[in-house]
């Protein structure tokens, strides 16, 4: 199986490529025999696969991952084998991918795989973290538990992305609302007015005059303009795509204004619920933080952890690493090191991450509340000014008439 990784080498400079192993632990180790330090690793998918194809015609919603984990607890406790409860889960889905997912998962317990391993050759849907937490389940004889944990872990983070997403939204309706109504006004409106200002050879007032001039120019190199701008856009999305440009615009969005912050009490709260979470299922740090890596998507976040780790295998502990980085903000940073000094570690992590959860869901409520009056003001001093030019030019012309 080919494997793609994002990890930094021994010059410190980060590094992507893909690699062909027996195992995703197999993939890990000869990494780590080339001097590398992962960051993100995971079977490769080539474009227009019929998995990739079926994905993105029959998208699996994270409420249906949610609502498998709490019936397959429910049916094994009822004393269901787990093979039984997947073929009954699978009868009753009418999501194509999640039917042909299950059907894989049944084939390869039959073939002699235990629950987490199968699902582990399906990382887009069942991720790292949670196939590691079901591996724990299923050696102490606590799968049950474990499926409830991981419902509740993914409910969280549903939750929070929910709220980050029902920030930006009314902004970007209310933005493609006040573009639509500023274009209809400079291609419609205004040439109107020019043409019957023109026909009657009145002297314009300042305002009038710039705003004609500008909507001519829009009209003239109108598509000269979108075609620059989409040019732009092109060239600053395949920046993005490089692993300096990702890191760049990830590190960006946690110091941009207003939802810097947000984004990152969200990015922060799901780290120590992923921390508490293997913590509690009997996982040594040092295998937490590479699963928790492999999990965090914003890769500036990435490369602070592997920092934190590193430092933790030099026997720093957590904390301590932590506060060398401003990512990590002091509360987190003096509760880890509360529940380093009391053994209390997933206890702690677990009230950050509730405390951080709640901080992101008032930072979101105030954030709408202010954005939507600010985003109104602005339509309506835009569309104000267009106005009182044509109203002045009219009061120009009658005086001058």
């Amino acid at each position: 199986m080919v494997y793609q990784y994002i990890a930094y080498n021994a010059k410190g400079e980060m590094v992507r490529g893909k690699l062909p192993a027996a195992s995703e632990d197999a993939a890990a180790e000869l990494l780590s025999y080339a001097g590398y330090r992962t960051v993100n690793l995971k079977p490769f998918v080539p474009f227009l696969s019929s998995d990739w194809l079926t994905a993105q015609l029959f998208p699996l919603k994270p409420q249906e991952i949610i609502l498998f984990y709490r019936q397959l607890a429910l049916l094994l406790e009822s004393g269901i084998n787990i093979v039984g409860g997947l073929e009954l889960l699978r009868g009753q889905t009418t999501n194509r991918t999640m039917k042909k997912v299950l059907g894989e998962v049944v084939a390869d317990i039959r073939g002699g795989h235990q629950l987490s391993a199968a699902m582990a050759k399906h990382p887009t849907i069942f991720p790292p973290i949670s196939c590691r937490s079901l591996s724990i389940g299923e050696q102490t004889g606590n799968l049950e538990t474990m499926l409830r944990q991981m419902a509740d872990y993914q409910e969280k983070e549903m939750a929070a992305s929910k709220s980050i997403k029902g920030a930006l939204t009314l902004p970007a309706i209310t933005a493609v609302v006040a573009i639509i109504v500023i274009g209809v006004m400079v291609t419609f409106v205004l040439p109107a007015f020019a043409g019957l200002y023109g026909s009657l050879g009145a002297e314009l007032p300042m305002l009038t005059r710039v705003l004609l001039d500008g909507s001519a120019k829009l009209r003239e190199y109108g598509l000269h303009i979108i075609v620059g701008i989409g040019a732009v856009v092109g060239a600053a999305y395949a920046y993005t795509r490089t692993v300096d440009g990702r890191f760049r615009l990830d590190k960006f969005i946690l110091s941009m204004p207003l939802m810097g912050h947000i984004n990152l009490l969200n990015l922060l709260s799901r780290c120590c619920r992923s921390i508490s979470l293997l913590f509690t299922a009997g996982l040594p740090l040092t295998e937490i933080m590479p699963l928790v890596i492999q999990g965090t998507n914003n890769k500036a976040m990435a490369k602070a952890l592997v920092d934190v780790q590193q430092d933790m295998l030099k026997g720093e502990g957590l904390s301590q690493p932590m506060s060398k980085n401003p990512l990590f903000l002091p509360m987190m940073v003096q509760m880890v090191k509360v529940g380093e000094e009391t053994g209390n570690l997933d206890a702690t992590l677990l009230a950050v991450a509730k405390t951080y959860e709640t901080e992101t869901e008032d930072r979101t409520r105030s954030l709408i509340a202010l954005i939507q009056p600010a985003m109104t003001l602005a339509i309506a001093v835009v569309v104000g000014v267009i106005a009182l030019s044509l109203v002045s030019a009219m009061y120009s012309m009658y005086g001058q008439m």
